[in-house]
């Protein structure tokens, strides 16, 4: 393989990967708890963008809110994990990685 088609396969790539991350941040996952009581909303570059919490939650205390958003921040990231890992690698698959 010469230089060249080195060089072009790299620019494809990090075109390819470029185009991978501005499709992540334009995507939302929704993260749930408790069936609703807390709901966080993160980007695929795990950005969170919004987090509602039911004011039942609340009235029971500190302890309450921190389970929940907790419980729902961790479902976001995990279904944003799922996300990335097909999105990078539809954006990896074809080319040859050394």
């Amino acid at each position: 393989m010469d230089m060249n088609t080195l060089m072009a396969q790299a620019a494809e790539l990090q075109n390819k990967v470029a185009a991978a991350q501005e499709q992540l941040a334009k995507t939302t996952v929704k993260g749930i708890a408790d069936s609703g009581a807390c709901i966080v909303d993160m980007t695929g570059k795990y950005d969170m963008v919004k987090i509602s919490i039911s004011p039942d939650v609340v009235a029971q205390g500190a302890s309450a809110v921190e389970r929940v958003v907790m419980a729902a921040y961790l479902d976001a990231k995990r279904k944003a994990d799922a996300i990335i890992d097909q999105v990078m690698g539809d954006a990896t698959s074809g080319v040859p990685l050394p």
